[in-house]
């Protein structure tokens, strides 16, 4: 059987612009609507002006006409499952409701399933800034 978002998480890994540090990752996000949006990582010379995969997906997710994402698949050069950075986790929870479940595959195949509140216990949202 095959995972919609972890295909698409593949396919785009697979053009990742990782000359740098040869560690390729691939998103795929779903929204409520069932579209499928996907980025991967883009470095560049000076490392934090990179931008990582989930940070390309939910760019186009925006572009896109969408906001918020009900699923999130990421597939990495790991050999173990390997969880989103920090920053792109506050990302995800800008978008995500806490009960959204992250998929992360591993080159091993290995898979980890955590909710965005597992991977970011207390995240900060807008509700702070009002």
């Amino acid at each position: 059987m095959t995972h919609p978002l972890k295909d698409a998480a593949v396919a785009i890994q697979a053009r990742a612009y990782a000359p740098y540090s040869k560690f390729r990752v691939g998103a795929a996000l779903s929204t409520p609507s069932g579209a499928v949006y996907a980025g991967c990582n883009v470095e560049n010379v000076a490392y934090p002006e990179g931008t990582c995969a989930e940070a390309g997906a939910i760019a186009a997710m925006v572009a896109g006409g969408e906001t918020e994402l009900a699923a999130v698949c990421i597939v990495s050069d790991s050999p173990l499952p390997c969880p989103p950075c920090g920053g792109c986790r506050q990302k995800l929870a800008e978008f995500g409701k806490p009960e959204v479940e992250v998929t992360m595959v591993g080159a091993s195949g290995e898979t980890l399933m955590m909710t965005l509140s597992e991977l970011l216990p207390g995240a900060f949202s807008a509700d702070h800034m009002e």
